[in-house]
């Protein structure tokens, strides 16, 4: 299929899955070239995301001003003075010491999703459930962080059942954090699903799905 032919598929298939807000898709870019990353943006793609410093920063520069980037991977402290200005958001923050050095070199709010390793396996970052609120009440000492929501991965299994469960616990956390009203930390969002997952995401309360292999294969 053509990129076109991909978009509109995925898209469809979002559409069929939401049953309330709008769900914001993220194109995941991080493997492909600028040139197929502008292809994705004249279907009306705006959101992309990517997971190193050098390939978002490569995508920037081709993009159109109006293109939003999300980071998606993990981030390590030293290179956060390298994208801090050129991102939407960032979907993994997992630690203290970087909210510290967001914080330190943001000039502005900035927007964050808490990772969580809502599966606990060992392969994966984020934090464990049992973490993610005293993590978050902390954050408070950070005012150039927002924290908007939480994100995870599911495991890479085809058990439908292991997937919805993972997303429906992230779901539920988010939901007792966002019922504290924390000024710093509304957690309204929940940014979960990617290419063979999102359907189930969506049906669990995901609002930003990250899609990659699916557009571009």
């Amino acid at each position: 299929m053509s990129i076109a032919e991909n978009v509109r598929r995925v898209k469809a298939a979002i559409q069929a899955h939401q049953t309330g807000d709008d769900v914001t898709m993220i194109a995941v870019t991080k493997s492909v070239d600028p040139d197929v990353a502008l292809a994705l943006y004249e279907e009306g793609i705006r959101d992309f995301g990517e997971n190193r410093p050098d390939s978002l920063l490569e995508k920037v520069n081709a993009m159109p001003e109006d293109a939003r980037f999300h980071f998606i991977g993990t981030l390590q402290t030293r290179k956060v003075r390298q994208i801090i200005d050129k991102v939407t958001a960032i979907h993994s923050l997992d630690r203290l010491s970087l909210a510290e050095e967001i914080n330190k070199r943001a000039d502005r709010v900035i927007d964050c999703f808490v990772q969580v390793n809502i599966s606990g396996e060992a392969s994966k970052h984020g934090l464990e459930k049992e973490e993610v609120l005293p993590f978050i009440e902390n954050c408070i000492q950070y005012p150039h962080i927002r924290v908007i929501g939480l994100m995870t991965m599911a495991p890479l299994t085809e058990n439908d059942t292991i997937i919805r469960q993972t997303f429906h616990e992230l779901r539920l956390l988010r939901d007792d954090i966002k019922r504290r009203d924390l000024p710093h930390a509304p957690c309204t969002e929940l940014s979960m699903g990617m290419s063979n997952d999102f359907n189930i995401a969506i049906e669990e309360g995901a609002s930003f799905v990250r899609i990659g292999t699916i557009l571009v294969q």
